[in-house]
């Protein structure tokens, strides 16, 4: 391992792997990734994996139209041996509340203002997009073509495959035990396998993003909260579009093989590290989804398994610097939705450390904005 670089990355997740790729891609030339398991191993690995246009803050809209925009072009740039499975097929929203549809209809509207061609839906026109869709009790839906999903593993590790080539150093099984500063600047990260002399450090630690930002003394106000999921057997194709609906709670995706990959919030889960899984779940994934899909009937699970939310106050990343704490910069509190967002956030972290302006604005993600009150609510997350 490096004793020394321009930039240390904390995460091996899919965030870390993209901001790394990039800053290479910048012409850094000395960068180091510190992952304390292995790549993928933490949120990334235990995602859904969907990605869509389809919100209702327009600092969502802007940024995950242009993460869709690196993601159609990301098998080719990244020059990856397999395939990250990356596929359009759009997302079908469903709202099952009146309040739900006029919310689906506010977003829609901010939607087509920013240049995504969503559509609204009736229960009828929904059906003839999904024909196996149990529409009783839908009030209607919005739907967009460019929606889709990938493979987080293989995505993961094409940005990281991709990163190694341009001279970058991977470090899987290195925990960062601390982070000293020289004053106000950050001089040197701390791992389990060594000292790395550092200017500048970058945390992308998803679920453990507090415990890095204390080393540096920055409190962050994320939570962690676990959220189940399962995959089934695979079966013939059912539907094209990701479903989901916020009232529900749920999501569900047929992957290119077959199977169907799903979740469903639970309000009263609480806060922790917990990546258990309960029978609970299973019975309520099983029981809303073959009222959705009554072709699920039938259909056998495979597995069902854990993975952690980073929540922020206002459900949107927390990104770039920290007034005080010089050469530090973190990408983190993305509540559910990094895996969407990495392919820009990777983009926008680098041009913000090689001094760059970054190509989109994103300054009103900072973290100062939950002490100004300066929130960004998105009313549309599962």
């Amino acid at each position: 391992m490096r004793s020394s670089a321009d930039v240390v990355v904390i995460g091996g997740g899919v965030v870390g792997a993209s901001i790394a790729y990039n800053l290479a891609k910048q012409g850094v030339k000395d960068v180091v990734l510190c992952e304390k398991d292995t790549f993928a191993n933490g949120s990334t690995g235990r995602c859904g994996a969907g990605v869509r246009e389809q919100w209702g803050s327009e600092g969502n809209i802007r940024i995950c139209k242009a993460s869709i925009d690196i993601f159609e072009n990301l098998q080719e740039e990244l020059d990856y041996d397999y395939d990250i499975e990356f596929v359009q097929k759009g997302y079908l929203m469903m709202a099952y509340t009146e309040k739900e549809w006029d919310q689906f209809q506010k977003n829609v509207e901010v939607q087509h203002r920013l240049g995504v061609n969503s559509i609204l839906c009736t229960p009828e026109e929904a059906k003839e997009i999904v024909p196996v869709l149990n529409t009783e009790g839908m009030f209607g839906a919005t739907y967009n073509a460019r929606d889709g999903h990938a493979n987080p593993f293989h995505t993961t590790n094409a940005y990281l495959k991709a990163f190694e080539r341009l001279g970058g150093e991977v470090n899987d099984f290195t925990e960062v035990t601390g982070i000293e500063k020289r004053g106000d600047k950050v001089a040197k990260v701390k791992t389990t396998k060594g000292d790395i002399s550092a200017p500048v450090v970058v945390n992308a630690a998803g679920p453990w993003a507090a415990p890095v930002g204390s080393m540096v003394g920055v409190e962050l106000p994320v939570y962690t909260e676990r959220h189940q999921i399962l995959v089934t057997e695979a079966v013939g194709h059912l539907f094209d579009p990701m479903l989901m609906s916020f009232s529900l709670g749920i999501y569900c995706q047929q992957t290119p093989h077959g199977s169907l990959v799903m979740g469903i919030g639970d309000p009263n889960e609480p806060k922790g590290y917990d990546i258990g899984q309960s029978w609970q779940f299973l019975k309520k994934m099983s029981d809303v989804m073959c009222r959705l899909v009554p072709a699920l009937k039938g259909v056998r699970v495979v597995r069902q398994w854990s993975g952690l939310y980073t929540i922020s106050p206002d459900a949107h990343p927390i990104l770039g610097t920290v007034p005080g704490v010089d050469g530090y910069y973190q990408a983190v509190g993305f509540s559910g939705h990094g895996f969407m967002l990495a392919p820009i956030v990777g983009k926008l972290i680098s041009e913000m450390i090689v001094g760059k302006e970054p190509s989109i604005d994103i300054s009103d993600l900072d973290l100062g904005r939950f002490e100004r009150g300066d929130l960004r609510v998105e009313p549309s997350v599962v």
